[in-house]
């Protein structure tokens, strides 16, 4: 049995929530089952949020611990890096707290 990370995207009027789960399973099918079974019931518990479908897998090449490795997403675009991340990843509408590298 290998480890996989499941990523999961629920949506929640109009907001978006990314979310990962780690999986011991035979295989990718079986990780993404058992995550999609699980996505199912998070969302049953959400108040009036739902569970998009979307469901991607990565293998870890190890077991999970310090600074491992649990998801890589790899994606071909044209956009220049700042557009990438932009329309990815830093659209202004995320709910995060600021991070200050400098503070570590």
């Amino acid at each position: 049995m290998d480890w996989y990370c499941v990523r999961a995207v629920f949506a929640f009027d109009g907001v978006y929530e990314e979310r990962m789960t780690l999986w011991q399973a035979a295989d990718f099918t079986a990780a993404i089952t058992l995550a999609g079974q699980e996505a199912s019931t998070y969302a049953a518990e959400l108040d009036g949020g739902e569970f998009t479908g979307l469901l991607q897998a990565y293998a870890l090449d190890d077991r999970p611990g310090h600074g491992a490795e649990v998801f890589s997403l790899m994606r071909t675009s044209p956009l220049s890096t700042d557009d990438y991340l932009s329309t990815f990843f830093d659209t202004g509408a995320e709910r995060q707290n600021p991070v200050d590298p400098g503070s570590r």
